[in-house]
């Protein structure tokens, strides 16, 4: 079983309109996006990937303000329970659920979904988290740009008193924090209030990517936040977006190597081990096909990641070490 930590597949079927419930090639010949779609839940079926970590990712363009990136929030939540009402995913909402569909999976082939919350705009206030629970929610990620919780991607900055609420109400609810986008400052700071599991479900080593001086610079994990991840047993998922590979890579120029995946791959477990490192696609976060890195241009693709690795560590890369991590908490 593959897992892939981050998806934004409500986000695509609501804010982009595509229908994931089709055929891949059928949704690339209907999509009028610039960007080539990657994903849709048959491909997930094919592709063999049995659990993906799923977002409600609000665009904080399109849906300013709490009480509209709440409403937007809900409703992509709707989408994960519809597709669950008419079995096209399963939403794992505990350990025993997890258990089930590691169990049926291989019969099935039906994609299980974690869900979680990117960015945090979309809960009003910190109180709201017990209901995000009731509702599915099992992860959240404060960060996506500044947030009125912490600090984000380009745009750095501290918890901010909201945000400490924030923590202590997932700490009480028991759900796990994502890391992932968070500014290093607020990503300390995290630490010291959180109590819980951690992870960076889509973030690569900053050493990698130019240092500190570079764009987007605090959108990636120093070496000493990737230890401390791993420090609490956390994963961190590669995100395989080309320019959060290589700094240089833009728009319209050649698709990376997988020997920079590899690199990436390989630093990570320098540092925490591979039995701390796994996927964090990112495949329909803004980008599509042509930003992928070369031969990554589906789901089923993903396998060739565990080519990447030390055969002892393709298992685990693959899937096994974020069941493990999930296994030890939800």
């Amino acid at each position: 079983m593959i897992v892939d930590a981050h998806l934004d597949l409500a986000h695509n079927a609501l804010d982009l309109g595509r229908d994931l419930t089709l055929p891949l090639e059928e949704l690339r010949r209907r999509d009028t996006h610039k960007d080539i779609p990657v994903v849709t839940l048959p491909a997930l079926r094919e592709g063999g990937v049995g659990l993906c970590f799923a977002t409600l990712w609000v665009d904080p363009k399109k849906h300013a303000g709490p009480l509209a990136a709440h409403q937007a929030a809900r409703e992509q939540l709707e989408v994960y329970q519809r597709w669950e009402e008419a079995g096209l995913v399963r939403i794992i909402r505990g350990a025993a659920e997890l258990q089930a569909h590691q169990e049926r999976w291989p019969a099935d082939r039906v994609p299980g979904v974690v869900v979680l919350i990117e960015g945090g705009e979309g809960i009003r206030e910190p109180g709201e988290v017990a209901f995000w629970k009731a509702e599915g929610v099992r992860m959240i990620g404060p960060a996506w740009n500044r947030t009125r919780y912490c600090g984000g991607t380009r745009e750095p900055g501290g918890l901010t008193e909201l945000g400490v609420e924030l923590l202590q109400a997932m700490d009480e609810a028991g759900l796990a924090l994502d890391f992932a986008h968070m500014d290093e400052q607020a990503f300390w700071e995290s630490l010291e209030v959180f109590r819980g599991p951690v992870c960076a479900t889509h973030a690569n080593p900053r050493s990698l990517l130019g240092g500190a001086d570079t764009p987007f610079a605090n959108r990636h994990l120093s070496d000493a936040m990737i230890l401390a991840i791993g420090e609490r047993g956390g994963v961190v998922g590669t995100v395989l977006f080309s320019f959060f590979l290589d700094h240089s890579w833009s728009r319209g120029m050649e698709r990376v190597g997988l020997e920079v995946v590899q690199k990436h791959l390989h630093h990570t477990a320098r540092l925490i081990g591979w039995d701390k490192v796994g996927i964090g696609s990112d495949f329909d976060g803004g980008f599509g096909l042509n930003e992928n890195p070369q031969g990554l241009d589906r789901p089923a693709d993903l396998a060739r990641i565990g080519e990447l690795v030390p055969a002892e560590a393709r298992s685990g890369v693959l899937g096994e070490n974020w069941l493990r991590w999930l296994e030890t908490w939800l």
